[in-house]
């Protein structure tokens, strides 16, 4: 490390030998910005603080305070000044490295922020934006996946959580071609993907399962593999609509893969058409004691427990024999059978679609 840094810091010890005296503001304020300097440059305060203590140590012997001295007490006292100027010193020059190390952290976490904004909602120019991701640890040629989590408060970068989840994916995993980050107070984990999707995988483990005094996710949903940063982009908003969809139906599962749910954006593709099915297929049942409300809900119960009466009656809350007269209700209202196969399907799309749309409470 070159002597540069030092400024005048020796002639300011040969005064000090001399004089016995503290370092002025003056003279602090420039070694501050030397501090400031070797950090800019890539020094270490280790470096910096072994650069000035050797260079005292290599001086004391010629300063004119110490050759002079009459006698022990007096060489005593101007030892005693010399390392007091080293000690204001080393806190001047430990300062201003620390202040160039905190600008520098908050201006790179600024330019991770923009990328990932850029990243997420496909703004900038998509050559520059691969370049700027090799600096944060992604190559964008390849084939990348994204994964969503949703808690139950929000998550932002220094949330106990994400800094558990980024710990133990960086001990597992090193620096894989991976991103952790947060947006819109969810948590969003952009990894390449391969054949076992490892990366990918233990995040959403690590998210519903992160330990005693951690946030569990509320949903974990995973985008479908897609290439260059555009794939990104696409992989994000189909695990953002995965959560949405989820959501609006009412689903229990935590952990959602955006291809299990591929067909309800082809329903809500043609919005029209599935309002048309809602209200043509369910419309009936809003004449029904209590409303639509209730038996949409049955429907969607029966769906997701498999058609078997006694688990479905157990997730509504209700005995199987209200199970039963609520699904007789729906046959004779709508004319369609839960009992037939077609007419089931029927029945369960339409549901689905009420879900989607917001019907009965959303009227269209």
């Amino acid at each position: 490390m070159s002597s540069s840094y030092l400024g005048a810091y020796p002639e300011l010890l040969a005064e000090v030998s001399v004089t016995g005296r503290l370092p002025r503001r003056d003279e602090l304020d420039a070694l501050r910005v030397l501090g400031e300097r070797a950090a800019e440059d890539g020094h270490r305060l280790r470096e910096v603080v072994s650069l000035i203590v050797g260079e005292t140590r290599a001086l004391w012997g010629t300063l004119p305070g110490v050759t002079r001295a009459a006698g022990p007490a007096e060489r005593a006292r101007t030892g005693d000044a010399i390392l007091a100027a080293l000690e204001a010193a080393v806190g001047a020059l430990g300062e201003g490295h620390e202040q160039a190390r905190r600008l520098a952290v908050r201006q790179e976490e600024a330019e991770r922020r923009e990328f990932i904004d850029d990243l997420l909602h496909g703004r900038s120019d998509l050559g520059r934006l691969a370049e700027r991701a090799q600096r944060f640890g992604l190559r964008l040629t390849h084939t990348h996946a994204v994964a969503v989590c949703e808690g139950h408060e929000q998550y932002d970068d220094v949330h106990p959580t994400v800094r558990r989840i980024e710990r133990e994916l960086v001990a597992r995993f090193g620096d894989r071609d991976a991103l952790l980050t947060t947006k819109d107070g969810r948590l969003v984990c952009i990894a390449a993907s391969g054949d076992d999707r490892a990366v990918l995988n233990a995040f959403a483990v690590l998210a519903e399962r992160p330990g005693p005094g951690y946030v569990a996710a509320r949903r974990v949903a995973l985008g479908r593999e897609h290439t260059g940063p555009g794939g990104v982009v696409l992989s994000y908003e189909e695990a953002l609509d995965a959560v949405h969809v989820a959501d609006r139906l009412g689903l229990t599962s935590v952990r959602l893969t955006a291809s299990e749910l591929l067909v309800f954006p082809v329903l809500l593709r043609d919005r029209s058409a599935i309002a048309d099915l809602v209200t043509t297929v369910l419309g009936p049942l809003t004449q029904a004691r209590g409303g639509a409300e209730p038996l949409v809900r049955t429907l969607m119960a029966c769906a997701q427990s498999g058609y078997v009466n006694a688990e479905a009656a157990r997730r509504l809350g209700v005995g199987v024999r209200t199970l039963t007269y609520r699904l007789a209700r729906i046959h004779a209202l709508t004319g369609y059978d839960p009992g037939n196969a077609l007419q089931r399907y029927t029945l369960e799309t339409a549901a689905m679609g009420a879900r989607l749309l917001g019907w009965p409470e959303e009227e269209f």
